[in-house]
């Protein structure tokens, strides 16, 4: 009988996730925090000046793109499952086959990424672990 107590005791929020468990999405700062690292991640993406071929894949306009990785971080980050609501599972690989990801695109993905996330996340073991899980989720986009 305690599992049932335990069950329907574990408050819920609106958006299913179990508020009493902490995650990523909540130790970083929650959904302002994740917006302000996708937008940061577009800005970095058009203003440098080693990333252009990584733009220049990137459809118009780029709101879109920023929103629909603010949907996915939110998720993956272990906040409310956004992206997978509007588009279903993201399936990156498969939704990416169209994009020739080598090293370099890796890498210029990465270094938009490490500095959105630089700027917004406080905690330096916190950067590290993202940063460290978003690595190794770029290098599995690689398709070349």
């Amino acid at each position: 009988m305690n599992w049932l107590k335990k069950l329907f005791s574990n408050p819920k929020s609106d958006d299913d996730r179990d508020v009493s468990q902490s995650n990523a999405y909540d130790l970083i700062g929650g959904d302002k925090v994740i917006k302000a690292i996708a937008h940061e991640f577009y800005q970095q993406m058009q203003t440098r000046g080693d990333t252009q071929a990584l733009l220049a894949i990137h459809k118009a306009p780029i709101s879109e793109s920023e929103q629909k990785l603010y949907e996915f971080l939110s998720g993956w980050l272990g906040g409310p499952q956004l992206y997978q609501r509007k588009h279903g599972n993201p399936a990156l690989r498969a939704r990416h086959t169209p994009f020739a990801i080598d090293e370099s695109m890796r890498d210029q993905w990465l270094t938009c990424m490490q500095a959105a996330i630089e700027t917004h996340i406080k905690k330096p073991e916190h950067r590290q672990a993202i940063i460290q899980a978003i690595s190794t989720l770029a290098d599995h986009m690689r398709n070349q």
